[in-house]
């Protein structure tokens, strides 16, 4: 009976995971080297390795003939799915929901506040020894518009709460009603932009998302608006984008980039009214206790043949 169970950190290092002896349960450390810590066909549970991209998350899949579980350190799980087709019918694979929410949250709010007062301005005018007073946009008092309102989109309204913004509104696959107010659906996308000025986007990466943010859509944003994009890079066209921010009608702040990394000498890097952060939304102090937890949790469940938390999708 094959029992490894592959994690991206120690098992000594992870409090909480069942006891190796009594859950019958080998753990074996990879982090994405280049060396496998054992036979692939001996895996029952794989953990992926967090930001390592899509080329280490799937290399073991083929040779991973017994597993039965996946599960991602992130919200999203594009860089896995092309490895499924590896994979036997029945592997349950699942995401890490309950470990971005709070520092993804915390840098749309960041990347919102800082776009509206200037912040890159403000630095900026530091260096030159220049004093660039003046009013600028205030977050009161905005419409922001929420582009996927999952648990990142809910987790971002939940902070917008204090800054007093005239109206939240929320988009998602398909409509449902929440405590805050009805998530519209997708079809409704096109008639709610031009009342944002500001709009999040937080959806997953799927075939329906990619390439969400085209020209269409930031033609129907109002001038002098604000995207954000705290989801994935290829959610957004760059190029429709550039446009937009070349000819000053709206601004940007992107914390994902398409492509990504972003290269040097890539025009997005000087477009107007852009500020940009290296995809740093889950990479944070909050991190480890949160992924640590999610894995000891998961573990104990699967242990003890309990349904697992967080199942995005089981293999065909």
């Amino acid at each position: 009976m094959t029992t490894d169970v592959w994690l991206p950190f120690p098992a000594d290092e992870i409090e909480g995971l069942p006891g190796a002896s009594d859950a019958g349960l080998n753990y074996r450390y990879w982090d994405g080297g280049p060396e496998f810590p054992a036979d692939p066909a001996d895996c029952v549970f794989y953990a992926v390795p967090y930001m390592k991209g899509t080329e280490i998350a799937v290399r073991p899949l083929p040779g991973m003939t017994s597993l039965s579980v996946v599960q991602t350190l992130t919200a999203g799980i594009d860089h896995v799915e092309p490895g499924l087709k590896f994979l036997a019918p029945g592997v349950r694979l699942c995401n890490a929901r309950g470990v971005h929410e709070a520092s993804t949250a915390e840098l749309a709010l960041t990347l919102i506040l800082a776009s509206l007062r200037n912040i890159p301005g403000f630095v900026e005018g530091q260096r030159k020894e220049e004093w660039r007073s003046g009013f600028y946009p205030a977050l009161a008092d905005k419409s922001v518009l929420i582009v996927g309102y999952g648990s990142i989109g809910s987790a971002i309204e939940d902070r917008l709460a204090p800054f007093e913004c005239a109206r939240v509104a929320r988009v998602a696959r398909s409509a449902r009603a929440t405590e805050r107010g009805p998530v519209h659906p997708l079809a409704d996308l096109l008639s709610l932009l031009p009342e944002a000025d500001v709009v999040v986007v937080s959806t997953p990466l799927t075939d329906t998302s990619r390439g969400l943010v085209n020209a269409a859509f930031l033609a129907r944003m109002k001038d002098g608006a604000l995207l954000v994009n705290v989801a994935r890079g290829p959610v957004v066209d760059t190029k429709a984008l550039l446009a937009e921010l070349e000819s000053g009608r709206i601004t940007a702040a992107l914390d994902v980039t398409d492509p990504e990394p972003l290269p040097a000498g890539h025009p997005l890097w000087h477009a107007p009214g852009v500020l940009i952060s290296p995809h740093v939304g889950g990479s944070t102090s909050a991190f480890l206790p949160r992924a640590k937890r999610l894995l000891a949790a998961q573990l104990t469940r699967y242990a003890a043949g309990e349904p697992l938390d967080n199942l995005v999708l089981t293999t065909q």
